[in-house]
């Protein structure tokens, strides 16, 4: 993913509230190199964003597939991204490069469908952030599957069913005894898989990703409103589960259809606010403030628009709301769930 500047420097916001702490609990860090080329997003490139105007006090990496250990048991290899992270996480703690402390916590990943073999990888993911008191504290295991082979599904590529498998809900149950959470990452249509997974494990904290992927596209395409009713029905559902908490954002990618990418300029704020606010609507009113928090999903919604003019839309989704709500949701739900 090439940084777009030019193009995304055709909209120009100046930054609402910029005094206003946040925490960004969902960005990435990376450098793959396809041919020579390098796909880099790593700490100059993310301080870059975060001091375009908003008030980041905190951020939290979210797995992506970076920096995997070259050698080694293929199950553990993910470990290196832990320990890639760990190093910048290191760099920002220093005051070296400014206030922001980025991934204060961090995100990795290990395999459940290994079942109760998944422990000894996340004893190792731990290890690697830090020890039990480090930054490490939980993984993200994706079941973005969808029928339709135009519908992305990740490096994973995971099977149909993926949180119903008792397998990989015998790996999920090492998560609680460490105090490791969970990142629930899939599309819409496998949102109750997500709902019957939490009910089954109420004692593990489940972070919902980006809506739960609403698609927009393939078989999706044109059919929002149509989707947006059983979406909202199943977010009602899941909402009832007091151990999932939700992330609001995640909405710009291709998959969801808005096409932003397509446009000769980007959407401003307002634009982003009138296209997709009711999704954020509907879940603040089902989790709670408390429950909620914003996220950027950094750099992959740089495809649709930059950090400032999406922190501006975030500012504005959150417009009636009192002052410890707002609180709540740009920063306190996330610095707790997180314990960072």
């Amino acid at each position: 993913m090439a940084r777009n500047t030019a193009w995304l420097n055709q909209v120009q916001e100046k930054p609402l509230d910029p005094a206003m702490p946040i925490c960004d609990p969902h960005h990435h860090l990376w450098e793959f190199r396809h041919e020579r080329v390098a796909d880099r997003y790593l700490l100059d490139e993310i301080l870059e964003d975060t001091n375009s105007g908003h008030n980041i006090v905190s951020t939290v990496f979210i797995e992506c597939g970076a920096m995997y250990r070259k050698t080694g048991p293929k199950h553990m290899r993910c470990v290196g991204e832990t320990e890639f992270v760990n190093g910048i996480a290191a760099m920002a703690a220093s005051g070296l490069y400014g206030k922001t402390q980025v991934a204060a916590g961090i995100i990795g990943t290990a395999d459940l469908t290994r079942g109760s073999k998944a422990g000894a990888v996340l004893d190792a993911q731990i290890l690697a952030g830090g020890g039990p008191k480090g930054r490490f504290r939980g993984i993200r295991h994706s079941a973005s599957w969808d029928a339709d082979p135009i519908i992305p599904r990740g490096r994973l590529d995971p099977i149909k069913g993926l949180y119903l498998d008792s397998t990989f809900r015998e790996g999920f149950a090492e998560l609680a005894p460490r105090g490791l959470s969970f990142e629930g990452w899939c599309y819409h249509h496998t949102i109750p898989e997500l709902t019957s997974l939490a009910k089954a494990f109420p004692d593990t904290t489940i972070i919902l990703n980006h809506f739960g992927g609403p698609l927009g596209i393939g078989p999706y395409e044109g059919k929002q409103d149509e989707i947006f009713k059983t979406w909202r029905k199943d977010i009602t559902e899941l909402a009832k589960c007091q151990n999932v908490v939700a992330k609001l954002g995640g909405l710009n990618m291709e998959m969801n259809g808005f096409g932003w990418h397509l446009r000769p300029m980007p959407p401003t704020s307002d634009e982003l606010v009138t296209a997709y606010r009711r999704y954020f609507e509907h879940t603040i009113n089902k989790f709670g403030p408390d429950r909620c928090m914003f996220e950027s999903n950094f750099p992959v919604d740089m495809v649709s628009c930059s950090y400032n003019v999406l922190w501006n839309a975030n500012k504005k989704m959150a417009k009636g709301a009192s002052a410890k709500e707002k609180a709540a949701l740009f920063l306190d739900t996330a610095t707790r769930v997180y314990r960072l």
